[in-house]
């Protein structure tokens, strides 16, 4: 996983006493918590949800060249063995995955370089959008990203649901193009999901290209979970739990 920083006190207190209660520079207004979270050690075996959110500057990212940005972005998890990207959904200030990583490191790596990749092609569809020549430049990413293990055929079944339809926790499915014509969130990978109850209606705007994800490869995120059902696309999810 993407390691916590970790700041070295270079005038570290050797005699008696130790770090203070309160201590240090006051957090304003403006900080920024560490919002990296491993509850767990990770194992190859277990798949992980993971949320990144962006900075308002970004703009809303359920709009054509903002999903253009993440769909490429997602191509550089494909070149990686020991990393997956399953799931996703593309919210208004939000990201979900659920992926696949062989080892922390490599959930770290993976990440890494799908923010960067990200990072750029959402600062240059920033600059489009608003008609300027030169890519935006500056933090697209405010925090680092949030991570739940996922350890049971209940919960991975419960994060694939909250994923994929995550629009309706955010009402999303009542604006627009959804209302009238998709019963599936055309901004999630879950047009090419096969484990929906009833698929329903999908017609997708012109020149439409779904989001591309990895096939899953472990036991949770291939069989487990359907031990539990269907996953109906009307199904408006919860809050996310423990198993």
């Amino acid at each position: 996983m993407a390691a916590r920083n970790r700041q070295i006190d270079l005038f570290e207190n050797r005699g008696r006493g130790g770090k203070r209660s309160g201590a240090g520079r006051p957090r304003g207004p403006g900080h920024h918590r560490n919002w990296v979270r491993l509850r767990a050690t990770l194992s190859k075996n277990v798949p992980v949800h993971v949320t990144l959110r962006v900075v308002k500057e970004v703009g809303g990212l359920r709009r054509r060249r903002a999903y253009q940005a993440i769909r490429r972005a997602l191509k550089t998890s494909f070149v990686r063995p020991d990393f997956r990207v399953v799931h996703v959904s593309i919210q208004r200030e939000h990201i979900h995955l659920i992926c696949e990583a062989d080892s922390e490191r490599a959930l770290g790596r993976g990440m890494q370089g799908l923010q960067i990749s990200a990072a750029r092609h959402l600062n240059a569809a920033v600059a489009l959008d608003r008609g300027k020549a030169e890519r935006r430049r500056g933090t697209v990413f405010p925090e680092r990203y949030h991570v739940e293990p996922l350890t049971s055929p209940r919960q991975v079944r419960h994060a694939i649901a909250y994923v994929l339809n995550n629009w309706r926790r955010h009402r999303e499915d009542l604006a627009g193009f959804a209302q009238s014509r998709a019963a599936i969130d055309p901004y999630a990978s879950g047009v090419l999901f096969d484990g929906w109850k009833r698929k329903g209606p999908f017609i997708p705007p012109e020149g439409y290209l779904p989001l591309q994800v990895a096939y899953p490869q472990t036991w949770l995120l291939t069989v487990g979970w359907r031990r539990h059902g269907p996953i109906d696309p009307r199904e408006v999810p919860g809050p996310m739990a423990a198993a």
